[in-house]
């Protein structure tokens, strides 16, 4: 194929009297080189759940006219509808934004607007003291929310094929408010990418959600949804410049634009996520997505974890259910001061191994929290230390929250491990080499 692609992408949605042009006729550019190092590296093997049965090669195999690199959303999304299910090398140089014009020029969340929406408007239509308690909302301002969430979907999410590397070049590759969704395919590398502030324009509002309400959104940064071989690498996730602490209130709620960081759902399987950093988010990994999913996930979501920083995140890091799950030599922060409510979600029949981990745990923060029981299974905890001290986790959850007593013993013993390093020195280690734009070593 010549140097670079002549590829035309349009994407044009009507809805309501407005309309929108997402992409336009683009060259999207094809590096041709054969790449190396880090673009051709595969999942060593035994490192690993995505080391099973065939292992994870992602885009190794490529030939140079299927090694790409790309500078915005447009480029991104024809190398991968240009190469298909062919190996496939992606580099993404620079920052992508998601949320942009046919030029890569980001765009604000007006430019999807339909319907007459406004935020003010659904504000006014949708008020408790208007609207009541009992019902979602329904009517001209939700449909017009909703179709603007269609239309901002359109952009957001981008389908990442199978049989691909998707790889940062140097230490500042980042994408901006996408959605890159490993979606029903195989055998996936994602590495050295921030990944930042996916944020959804138009949250729904449902006062029928707890005993307050709550602003509902879509988007994680990445997810894994039905998808299997993947392995995650050195990458960084957090909300950017979007923190939920920074997010006015309605309804007396937190308007919430976030949903999950990276979540793993839907009968993913042989995933192995390793020297990530996931910083600063509420809902940060859902393993699982529903109690009432076992059909399709009993026997899937085996998924390993080892050397993350998960740094002051609120909950599910991760919260598991179904999936055969080893989480070891990941470090835990919570600073004080942060809002904290556990690390380890306990959820229907999940089968969690959490062992030589490090926690380091602010003033007034209680070790007891650490675990959480949502349904009655058992986990493994062995040979953590929390604040520099060995700590059994199960038992000291137990004795602060008698109500939710949990049980030991996973019933399986994890294999697919390179090396277990002690829980003292792991700190040092993953802030050494964890997140994007780190020496990319095993």
């Amino acid at each position: 194929m010549p140097a670079r692609m002549r590829h035309v992408r349009a994407i044009a949605v009507v809805m309501g009297a407005t309309s929108l042009a997402l992409a336009v006729s683009l060259p999207a550019q094809a590096t041709t080189h054969r790449g190396t190092g880090i673009e051709r590296a595969v999942l060593p093997a035994g490192d690993g759940w995505a080391s099973a049965d065939g292992s994870t090669t992602g885009g190794a195999g490529a030939t140079p006219e299927h090694v790409y690199t790309v500078t915005d959303r447009a480029e991104l999304i024809a190398a991968f509808e240009d190469a298909g299910d062919a190996p496939k090398i992606v580099r993404i140089a620079g920052t992508v934004h998601g949320n942009s014009d046919a030029e890569g020029t980001p765009i604000g969340c007006e430019a999807y607007q339909q319907g007459g929406y406004t935020l003010e408007k659904y504000l006014d239509a949708y008020d408790p003291a208007v609207w009541g308690t009992d019902e979602v909302p329904a009517g001209p301002l939700e449909d017009a929310r909703a179709a603007s969430a269609k239309l901002q979907a359109a952009a957001v999410n981008v389908n990442v094929p199978s049989n691909t590397t998707l790889v940062g070049v140097g230490k500042d590759a980042t994408i901006i408010g996408a959605s890159l969704q490993v979606k029903n395919v195989s055998n996936v590398i994602v590495r050295n990418i921030s990944f930042e502030d996916t944020y959804d324009c138009f949250p729904q509002w449902d006062p029928t959600d707890g005993d307050q309400g709550a602003w509902n959104s879509e988007y994680d940064n990445l997810v894994v949804h039905g998808s299997s071989h993947v392995w995650v690498d050195h990458n960084t996730f957090s909300d950017g410049d979007r923190p939920d602490a920074d997010q006015p209130h309605y309804f007396g709620q937190v308007y919430q634009q976030h949903d999950g960081l990276f979540d793993i759902v839907r009968g993913a399987d042989l995933v192995t996520v390793s020297w990530n950093v996931l910083e600063d988010h509420d809902k940060t990994m859902l393993i699982g997505n529903s109690d009432g999913a076992g059909a399709s996930d009993r026997g899937k979501l085996r998924v390993t974890l080892h050397h993350n920083l998960f740094k002051d995140v609120k909950e599910r890091a991760p919260r598991v259910r179904f999936g055969q799950v080893d989480s070891y030599n990941n470090h835990f922060v919570a600073t004080t001061g942060s809002a904290y409510g556990y690390t380890y979600g306990i959820g229907a029949e999940s089968k969690l191994v959490a062992e030589s981990n490090a926690f380091t745990l602010g003033s007034g923060l209680d070790r007891a929290k650490i675990l959480k029981k949502w349904s009655e299974s058992s986990l493994t905890a062995e040979n953590n230390y929390v604040n520099g001290r060995k700590t059994d986790l199960i038992a000291v959850h137990n004795a602060g929250v008698p109500a939710e007593q949990l049980t030991e013993g996973a019933g399986w013993t994890p294999t697919l491990r390179t090396r277990v390093s002690h829980p003292l020195v792991v700190p040092l280690l993953v802030g050494l080499g964890a997140g994007a734009g780190k020496p990319l070593v095993r």
